[in-house]
């Protein structure tokens, strides 16, 4: 049933943001020192004609999207590549609905053929880029969409995911898993939601594979900035209470001494809990398995501060249907890179999974879909990082205020760049910083993604990539 609400983007407009890191950011075996983010303008209409503009950032992040022997540079080429031609192809889209159904339509007959054509006229010959990477060149279209359709209802867009607004029910977007008594006929992503979203988080901090635990590892390109540098110093200015704690996964005797170091200044800092991330290096639930006996063990108060296990094994799972059951059995055990929609969300659970990490990075529509389905087959959530600065932050808060995670957000752009955010900062501050612990939301309000960008103070490059009606939108709301 169409709803008067329904919407179609007629107009998309592509912008790329430099960002240096202050300290390096390790990656399983790669490491992060500069990236750039993808910001999208979309412009929608609706069936009177009435337009709207909405804004959406993810960093383009190709260590974590594209890993493998290709150099960095060849990457990212590619990938924004891809998010160049998609801005042509995001302006023509013919589906009209909300933002989410519009999203859903695209991610399901548009961008896989998109992606493959894509690599065979680029790829040929040489590694094809990833469909996780497809994902975050499409993630800041999508979003911008959805707070588009926030800022042509006027409302903020969390509260648009319900029968009011939507003319399909989740049931013509999900399948529940065979043998279950899940239904989704008449449910809609609000019924998965926070009746009020959280105003304050508490923030996990990233122990990145290179960060500095005490002075004597501290080099002489430690920064100058103001900022800590030194684990301790970190815990103690931020309050922190949770560290997520990167590993190799290729070398169990560094993964269990770091995760034992990290954990002893944990215990004595007071900090409450610990994750454990393995960035899909692991072929083995052995290896996972006796790292977390030997903490049992070994470190007993240190294995029960451990709160869940996070993607040790390679993420495309139908190449490598490894049965974790083991691996949870142990501790929770949750999906990152993999979760790339539900239909993997199901894989994995089939496999022993217990949760999944959400992010908005691989899309705004995905996330809330998959959080649903997960939800509703009783699996645990998180939100986690893509080290979101600037606007990407705020989406990235967002869903994380509004979904039962197992505990807070992760949020670490503070800890790698800082600067880059400054803009936003002065209108956010409690999104760009760390107090006592927690991430503080209140200062989002408004349409859409409650961006407040009239009062963010930051100019944008030129744009690299307009498409479609955009002459006509610049008057438009939002």
């Amino acid at each position: 049933m169409a709803r008067p609400t329904d919407i179609q983007p007629i107009g998309a407009e592509l912008y790329f943001l430099p960002v240096q890191t202050r300290v390096p950011l390790q990656f399983g075996s790669e490491t992060l020192t500069t990236l750039t983010c993808a910001r999208a303008r979309v412009c929608v209409a609706d069936a009177a004609g009435r337009t709207a503009t909405g804004w959406g950032e993810t960093p383009l992040s190709v260590q974590w999207v594209w890993p493998g022997a290709l150099t960095y540079a060849e990457r990212q080429a590619a990938l924004q590549q891809f998010c160049v031609e998609l801005t042509d192809l995001w302006a023509g889209i013919r589906v009209r609905g909300h933002a989410l159904e519009v999203g859903h339509a695209f991610l399901e007959t548009v961008l896989p053929g998109i992606w493959r054509g894509f690599n065979q006229r680029h790829r040929r010959g040489r590694d094809p880029m990833p469909w996780l990477a497809a994902l975050v060149g499409a993630a800041a279209f999508d979003l911008a969409t959805h707070d588009a359709f926030g800022q042509l209802t006027g409302k903020p867009v969390y509260a648009t995911y319900t029968a009011d607004f939507l003319s399909h029910d989740l049931a013509a977007m999900l399948q529940p898993a065979p043998g279950t008594t899940v239904s989704f006929r008449g449910q809609y992503p609000a019924d998965y939601l926070r009746p009020a979203p959280k105003q304050q988080l508490a923030a996990w901090h990233l122990v990145g594979g290179l960060d500095w635990l005490d002075a004597s590892e501290v080099t002489g390109d430690a920064p100058d900035d103001g900022h800590p540098v030194l684990l301790p110093d970190w815990i103690r200015r931020d309050g922190l209470k949770c560290l997520k704690v990167k590993l190799r996964g290729t070398d169990a005797a560094w993964d269990y001494a770091r995760l034992v170091r990290v954990g002893r200044i944990a215990e004595a800092q007071e900090v409450s809990w610990l994750s454990a991330d393995f960035n899909c290096t692991v072929t083995e639930p052995a290896y996972v398995n006796a790292i977390l006996d030997r903490l049992r063990d070994e470190e007993p108060r240190l294995y029960g501060m451990v709160l869940y296990v996070e993607q040790p094994f390679p993420y495309e799972l139908e190449a490598h249907p490894i049965d974790v059951h083991s691996v949870a059995a142990r501790k929770p055990l949750f999906l990152d890179e993999s979760a790339h929609d539900w239909r993997v969300v199901r894989r994995g659970r089939e496999l022993g999974w217990t949760g999944v990490a959400l992010k908005t990075c691989k899309t705004q529509t995905g996330a809330l879909l998959s959080a649903c389905w997960a939800q509703a087959h009783g699996m645990t959530l998180m939100v986690q990082d893509l080290t979101n600065p600037m606007l990407a932050q705020i989406s990235h808060l967002l869903l994380a205020a509004h979904v039962p995670t197992i505990m807070g957000v992760e949020t670490n752009a503070m800890q790698f760049y800082p600067a880059a955010s400054a803009a936003e900062a002065v209108v956010h501050p409690g999104l760009y910083q760390r107090r006592q612990g927690e991430v503080d939301l209140s200062s989002i309000h408004g349409p859409g993604f409650g961006y407040r960008l009239a009062e963010i103070q930051r100019e944008l490059p030129a744009p690299v990539a307009t498409a479609g009606s955009w002459a006509a939108s610049r008057n438009s709301v939002g």
